[in-house]
């Protein structure tokens, strides 16, 4: 087996030769995951893999890629949102197809990716949470299930991811306080939706690939996902975090799910939150400013 850029051993050749059945032609590596590898595959024939590693290759500690893969099958089983075919799913290893890409997430990108969001978010749940736990990133995203939205994103939202970001020192006590102090009154602020939705859950420019087709822009899929049932604003909201998507793709999805008013106003902060605090945990306390000073506007 012939590898361009770095070599990854012999533990990892076999390990993708047993989960595979044969030997890649030639590997190379993509970029860095949140704990491991990412490696292009070439196998014979010309098919290309992506292989995903944590840690070290059979170790009991090699991660949790496993629930990536179960979350990428739920995805693929559930509803129509293009994702990569999973072919091995274990807790230090992870084999998908691979996606084109190499596009940019252009006006023609965003309608597409409204068309898909909005037919995810009608998949709907009987309760809000999901079966299993699940990552957010490299962190363990509770699920239990919850009958009302706003019980579970107070309980499995804010105040265990506050909780973490407080001991990472990405806040500070003041700001777990305000957490508390808007858990304790969130139905002043937020509305319960008319169901539970399935979301992707991690949606921003990073997990969305994009290539050209037909002279426009296409989305040719989603990866990363932190799935659950919940309400789909926090979804619409988390896209604004970095700016993966705008105007364009709001005013698409509308035409599917209309949009309550008030939400670019007072609610998209409020389920900012979340991801804000995601980030405080891992990447410190800028983040963990942004969200005081929404806190701060909300419950003073």
């Amino acid at each position: 087996m012939t590898r361009d850029g770095d070599t990854t051993g012999a533990p990892l050749a076999r390990a993708l030769e047993e989960a595979l059945g044969e030997v890649p032609a030639a590997m190379r590596a993509l970029g860095a995951g949140a704990a491991g590898q990412v490696l292009l595959l070439e196998m014979a024939g010309g098919r290309r893999l992506v292989a995903k590693t944590a840690g070290t290759i059979g170790s009991d500690a090699a991660g949790r890629l496993d629930r990536e893969g179960w979350m990428l099958r739920e995805l693929a089983r559930l509803s129509d949102l293009p994702v990569p075919a999973v072919h091995h799913a274990a807790p230090g290893l992870l084999i998908m197809d691979h996606v084109a890409g190499g596009g940019a997430i252009t006006r023609a990108a965003e309608i597409d990716a409204a068309d898909h969001i909005a037919a995810l978010h009608a998949v709907r749940g009987e309760a809000f949470g999901l079966a299993r736990d699940t990552l957010i990133g490299p962190l363990d995203q509770p699920n239990g299930w919850a009958a009302r939205w706003l019980d579970f994103y107070a309980e499995r939202r804010l105040l265990p991811f506050g909780r973490a970001a407080l001991e990472a020192g990405g806040i500070g006590a003041e700001t777990m306080t305000r957490i508390e102090r808007l858990t304790a009154r969130l139905d002043r602020y937020l509305e319960e939706p008319p169901h539970p939705s399935l979301i992707h859950g991690d949606l921003w420019g990073g997990n969305v690939i994009v290539a050209p087709a037909d002279g426009r822009e296409r989305i040719t899929g989603f990866i990363d996902p932190a799935i659950h049932y919940a309400h789909p604003e926090v979804e619409l909201a988390f896209t604004t975090l970095f700016g993966t998507f705008g105007g364009t793709f709001f005013a698409r999805y509308a035409e599917h799910r209309p949009i309550a008013p008030g939400f670019h106003d007072i609610r998209r902060d409020l389920y900012l939150l979340y991801p804000l605090l995601v980030h405080a945990t891992l990447f410190g306390a800028g983040y963990g400013r942004r969200a005081d000073a929404i806190l701060r506007r909300a419950v003073g």
